[in-house]
């Protein structure tokens, strides 16, 4: 099986620069990919892809070195053992909040003695190697995003489950979810404070800490206070952000 290129990284010291994707299409995905990212996930969450799309997307993205990871809308097994035979590298599931939750995701992402994952790897024995299901286990990444106040108050339990890979941090959420308030890269102390804590228990449990960024600026602060997976932005924010910007240089160059 081909070995997972962000674990390579990550034991030789690297960074993970992350990129996300929304937008429903093979070409923006692969636009992307070709835009030099680490990796890219498609997010079934959030996104506005069906499993097919999401599968195209993952085609498009392995015209490049980049890694396919994906978002799974829920804590639903179905659809997380579906991706992985699809040929995600890594799976990142939201709202985990308990470590019974925890250990239902891991154990969806790994095939038996270790999990309870159906033998099946459609298109990743093709494209990840005929020997997929003998090395998926040490090679697959499970990520859980941690992002709500339930979720911190289980933290160490969270980290503790075997097999787990990453602790991912929903920015935005976790603001909500604290404070009531909405909005992303904030310096809100609780949030603040909860940060650090990921990044904490990541280290003394030997997990990566991960998290989504709205800005660049913000993600390489993170780096430096331990994060070593940095989502920056969306595909859809950076399209909108871009264009936004061409409309307004134009305009302010008629006047």
């Amino acid at each position: 099986m081909k070995q997972n290129p962000l674990r390579q990284r990550w034991a030789n010291g690297g960074t993970v620069v992350n990129g996300w994707l929304h937008i429903p299409n093979m070409w923006s995905a692969e636009l992307m990919a070709h835009a030099g990212w680490d990796s890219l996930t498609v997010d079934l969450q959030h996104g506005l892809h069906s499993i097919e799309t999401a599968i195209q997307m993952m085609q498009a993205i392995a015209t490049t070195p980049t890694v396919p990871l994906a978002r799974v809308n829920w804590l639903e097994p179905g659809d997380i053992m579906r991706l992985l035979d699809a040929g995600a590298f890594g799976v990142i599931c939201p709202m985990i909040n308990t470590r019974a939750e925890c250990e239902a995701f891991v154990g969806a992402c790994r095939y038996p003695p270790q999990g309870y994952r159906s033998l099946g790897p459609t298109r990743a024995r093709v494209v990840l190697g005929a020997d997929y299901a003998q090395h998926a286990n040490a090679e697959i990444l499970t990520i859980a995003m941690v992002e709500t106040k339930e979720a911190m108050q289980n933290l160490e339990a969270i980290a503790s489950v075997d097999g787990l890979d990453m602790i991912f941090v929903g920015t935005g959420d976790l603001l909500l979810s604290l404070s009531g308030r909405v909005g992303m890269d904030t310096d809100d102390p609780q949030v603040d404070a909860a940060l650090d804590r990921v990044a904490e228990v990541c280290a003394r449990h030997n997990l990566i800490a991960g998290l989504f960024a709205g800005s660049a600026d913000y993600a390489a602060r993170m780096v430096r206070r331990g994060y070593r997976f940095v989502t920056v932005k969306t595909d859809s924010v950076l399209l909108s952000e871009a264009a936004q910007q061409a409309v307004n240089q134009t305009r302010r160059g008629m006047e």
